[in-house]
């Protein structure tokens, strides 16, 4: 591995680049669909215990903690001609090697399974850190909600190829062939890797490079205040996202509605709901793409509050809600990641863009690990009205934080 100089993608234009940063994300998607859509009810299947299958919550570790080597793949050089390209070839040659691996283990193996998953969750984080870096100094500001918006569209087709094939590969072929076929599946956006256009090596003669750090991210005031729009605007999310499809099951609302309620809210997310906040994100910039985002939340969580407290009798609005949530999950992060793209510094886009991608990851998983016991100490209704407050409040909070940025 050779040090390297802030390198700017060369602009290889708008169809290009979106076709490019589509294969670069459903690269990522496919092994993560795979390990938590397909693999829990397999597992499951094969005899694996409740309680193990808790220790599947070990794979977000590295999601959570990659800004901790984020620096060192924006400095690093890992292939001579290749910065961040060599990193995604490494890592998506390793994901695929690892995911063969799992031919060597018994289905039911969970010992087995998750060293290989952890291996894959490591290796999917540091290649997520230096896609985002190659997409933040490749998309141009006005490009940037269209350059999420295609991540959120490729997230979406992961789970499709990942996480329902798999299951599918794994009913009709057994788990050799479900593990064959993903492994070939992770093979294919390797494809989008040599239309990936870097600058070449070389500094600024004016003065070196600093030295990518965390530390320096955190000594920017504007850097600053988008974190706490990370840390913020996902809170409230985790405390009701986990227990929207429990408190639905405990409402007499049988498996096959939700699942049906479920896909057809991630499909109009994953191509209408992003396009329109791609849109409004162009036109009416953060502020009111955040705002939206924000209030509907707040509309979603106080119907489930009403629901749960026998104040809002019937299903159709709670059904209406339950899916305004599944859309909204996936339209805030066109917003949330293209404030992150827009703070970010050029000299270390993948380690700035990947502590507030962590930050926000993180706020969520705390809120849903304690929604689960919050809805056994005092019920749902407290849970969601609490949901519904914190939204309120983090709306509010968030809205002041992005109206003070800089243009």
């Amino acid at each position: 591995m050779t040090t390297v100089a802030a390198s700017d993608p060369v602009d290889a234009g708008p169809p290009r680049l979106l076709l490019v940063l589509t294969g670069l994300y459903l690269a990522q998607a496919i092994p993560v669909s795979l390990f938590l859509t397909a693999m829990p009810p397999i597992l499951r299947q094969e005899g694996v215990t409740r309680t193990a299958l808790g220790y599947l919550g070990l794979l977000a570790i590295p999601g959570v903690l990659k800004f901790l080597w984020a620096p060192l793949v924006d400095r690093m050089r890992p292939i001579a001609r290749a910065h961040r390209a060599g990193w995604i070839v490494l890592t998506q040659i390793g994901v695929v090697l690892a995911v063969l691996a799992l031919l060597l283990i018994r289905p039911g193996d969970i010992a087995g399974f998750i060293p290989i998953a952890f291996a894959i969750a490591m290796l999917v984080s540091t290649q997520d850190i230096a896609t985002d870096g190659y997409a933040t100094l490749a998309l141009a500001p006005g490009r940037r909600a269209a350059g999420n918006a295609v991540q959120s569209g490729a997230a979406a087709a992961g789970v499709v190829l990942g996480g329902s094939v798999g299951l599918l590969l794994y009913h009709q072929f057994g788990w050799s062939g479900m593990v064959l076929g993903i492994a070939g599946l992770c093979l294919l956006p390797l494809a989008a890797v040599p239309a990936m256009r870097e600058a070449p090596q070389g500094g600024d003669a004016a003065g070196p490079t600093p030295r990518p750090r965390v530390s320096a991210f955190l000594k920017r005031p504007e850097a600053r205040r988008i974190l706490w729009i990370a840390l913020l605007f996902r809170a409230s999310e985790g405390l009701v996202k986990p227990m929207e499809a429990p408190y639905l099951v405990d409402a007499h609302v049988g498996l096959d509605t939700i699942a049906t309620l479920t896909g057809a809210s991630a499909a109009v997310a994953g191509v209408a709901g992003t396009a329109l906040l791609a849109w409004l994100l162009q036109r009416r910039g953060p502020a009111a793409a955040l705002g939206l985002v924000g209030t509907l939340r707040v509309l979603a969580c106080l119907v489930f509050t009403l629901h749960a407290a026998g104040l809002l009798p019937g299903l159709p609005l709670l059904f209406g809600a339950a899916a305004l949530q599944t859309l909204i999950r996936t339209t805030e992060l066109v917003v949330l990641f293209s404030l992150f793209m827009d703070v970010a510094s050029p000299t270390q886009p993948g380690t700035d863009f990947t502590i507030l991608a962590c930050a926000q990851y993180a706020a969520f998983l705390f809120g849903s690990a304690l929604s689960g016991t919050l809805a056994d100490s005092f019920g749902y209704a407290w849970l969601f009205g609490l949901g519904t407050a914190l939204s309120v409040v983090v709306l509010a909070g968030s809205m002041v934080l992005v109206s003070g940025r800089r243009p």
